[in-house]
């Protein structure tokens, strides 16, 4: 019998409400606060893609202060004339019911240097009736100056919530579990960490049958196959091997590159050689913020390793 795909559970199970939001009980606490004080500071919610940024800051305006707001992607729109215009000309006007309003700047790490610069003015000049709630992947491209006009929050959410949720998902849209499929799933939910909206994106995808079919995710035979290319100096067999197991991956170089850092440091591996690898790590990781390709980064990084680790 074929599973009826009615809607995409990431947004089915998007949460509304402070309640069904995951993160670390500190914050829990703390945003629990504003809720009691019907009132924010400035906010600034960091975290990597898919752990809730974007749905937290909603669930502010929408749920615990029920007040008007505008959203505005800054990734799309980054320029200096947004902030003067879109976001100015609501942020001097007061709200109709009286209440602060909310300026949402999605992804905030992605305005310009000068669209920024601009921001922090208008964040001061309006801050009696206008509040800023800004999300960013990257801490290191929203300036100082910003940062401490805010109060910042890690938003990167507890593993065994994380998977607690999935499992609560998986039993609501009544998915059969079978045994072999409990380890699988572990492992899976620890390969894709912490990007819930993934997890659940790719569950769905595994269970369009009524029950969960994940394949064995063998992450760990995958780094140790690409770290013994290195060691060999192949390059050829090296890109070969990078892009057959793109799918135990997903495709994410810069996870791969961050699980491989890990892997090494815990080598049993000459001192120099490891931390050769290591800083060519940590370089290649940085420029992923800033590549066009990240294949071709992680590749390049892999074959710095390759040539100048094991080619001394």
């Amino acid at each position: 019998m074929s599973y009826n795909f009615d809607s995409l559970w990431v947004e089915k199970y998007r949460p509304k409400t402070l309640d069904e939001f995951i993160c670390t009980e500190t914050n829990k606490t703390l945003l629990n606060t504003f809720q009691n004080k019907d009132e924010i500071p400035n906010l600034l919610f960091l975290g990597t893609p898919g752990i809730g940024k974007t749905s937290l800051a909603k669930i502010i305006v929408n749920d615990i202060l029920k007040t008007q707001y505008l959203y505005i992607n800054a990734s799309d729109e980054n320029g200096i004339d947004t902030i003067r215009t879109k976001v100015t000309n609501f942020a001097q006007t007061k709200s109709i019911d009286g209440k602060v309003k909310v300026i949402i700047l999605d992804e905030a790490d992605g305005l310009s240097l000068d669209a920024q610069r601009v921001l922090r003015n208008t964040m001061e000049e309006f801050a009696l009736i206008t509040r800023f709630i800004l999300t960013a992947n990257y801490k290191y491209r929203v300036i100082p100056a910003l940062q401490s006009r805010c109060q910042t929050f890690d938003l990167t959410p507890p593993l065994d919530l994380l998977a607690k949720r999935c499992i609560q998902i998986l039993k609501a849209e009544k998915i059969e579990i079978p045994q072999d499929q409990n380890i699988k799933l572990i492992e899976f939910l620890k390969v894709n960490y912490p990007d819930l909206r993934k997890c659940i994106n790719e569950l769905q995808k595994n269970t369009l049958t009524g029950k969960l079919q994940l394949s064995g995710i063998k992450y760990d035979d995958t780094l140790n196959l690409i770290y013994t290319e290195v060691k060999s100096r192949n390059v050829v067999s090296l890109r070969k091997a990078l892009i057959e197991n793109e799918h135990l991956f997903n495709s994410d170089y810069v996870s791969l590159l961050r699980s491989l850092f890990n892997f090494i440091d815990a080598e049993e591996e000459d001192v120099k050689i490891k931390e050769w690898c290591l800083l060519q790590i940590a370089e290649h990781l940085y420029r992923s913020s800033f590549v066009i390709d990240q294949e071709i980064n992680c590749y390049a990084c892999l074959i710095q390793m390759a040539n100048h680790g094991y080619g001394k």
